[in-house]
């Protein structure tokens, strides 16, 4: 977008001063979030999440797949970020990319934790069928189709998996032996395992304009924006991520202040996103 003028970056920033952006919203206040589910029949679970002007499409695929070398008991979880070209001028080309890297890491970080597993969202034992021959391999699959400010945080919202099933698997031949095991796939769409979404975080970002910072940042904000630090909490009140963004510093303080912040507002908008996916699969069961 246009690069904003001096006076409009003051009156921004003046704003957030006053506790009274030009939305009219305060500092902690989100704009009108929706939430659609299964959207993507093919796929094992799906979410349609609008932030304001910002909308993001998530579908997660369940694939059998062989567990890596060193963890023969566990699943795999791959987040991939694609931004359309359509939804934004800085989309295009390299600017685009380097976007679409920098969305997937962070994800990606929120649900497998660090190299080991610690910290890991997604308890990746619970996706291993049988040892080093057998495991799910989950693809989260995460498509920008506008952007309006906030990516990170909505992002987040669509990849909760709450709604997503995988499917019965009969382990059969000699169980006792890796090399003679071998599995059958149930077909019938009613028989699936929910997956465990209860630890899945959402992201809270928190950008800092002038003293102050604030949540879901418009893109003039975020143009008028020092630094962001994007928080990821669960609902048990742990953080299971931290990725800062922009050439301001923060003082450790700060940034320990930004992070009980966070998880103030977490604890609100866990509430109020499972609020909003359960009456979503009613009306998707409704409308079946």
């Amino acid at each position: 977008m246009v690069a904003l003028s001096r006076s409009e970056l003051d009156y921004i920033e003046g704003g957030v001063k006053h506790d009274l952006r030009s939305d009219g919203r305060g500092r902690y206040h989100f704009r009108n979030l929706s939430i659609q589910v299964g959207i993507i029949p093919q796929a094992n679970g799906s979410a349609r999440v609008r932030l304001g002007g910002t909308d993001v499409i998530v579908s997660v695929k369940a694939e059998l797949g062989s567990p890596r070398s060193g963890r023969p008991n566990y699943g795999s979880i791959e987040v991939m970020v694609e931004c359309s070209a359509t939804a934004g001028p800085e989309f295009e080309g390299r600017g685009g990319e380097d976007l679409n890297m920098e969305l997937s890491r962070a994800l990606q970080r929120c649900f497998v934790g660090g190299p080991s597993g610690a910290g890991a969202a997604i308890d990746l034992s619970t996706l291993g069928i049988v040892a080093s021959k057998f495991c799910w391999e989950l693809f989260v699959d995460c498509l920008v189709v506008n952007s309006d400010g906030n990516l990170l945080d909505a992002l987040s919202i669509g990849a909760a998996l709450s709604n997503t099933g995988i499917p019965s698997v009969k382990v059969t031949g000699n169980t006792a032996s890796e090399d003679d095991a071998d599995l059958e796939v149930g077909d019938n769409p009613d028989e699936f395992a929910r997956l465990d979404a209860s630890k899945v975080p959402l992201i809270i970002t928190l950008t800092k304009i002038g003293r102050h910072y604030i949540v879901d940042a418009t893109p003039e904000e975020e143009m008028g924006m020092s630094s962001a630090v994007s928080v990821a909490v669960n609902s048990k009140g742990l953080i299971l991520g931290l990725t800062k963004r922009g050439d301001g510093g923060l003082d450790p303080s700060v940034v320990t202040d930004m992070i009980s912040v966070a998880k103030h507002i977490a604890r609100d908008l866990i509430v109020l996103v499972d609020t909003e996916i359960a009456a979503a699969e009613l009306r998707a069961a409704e409308n079946q």
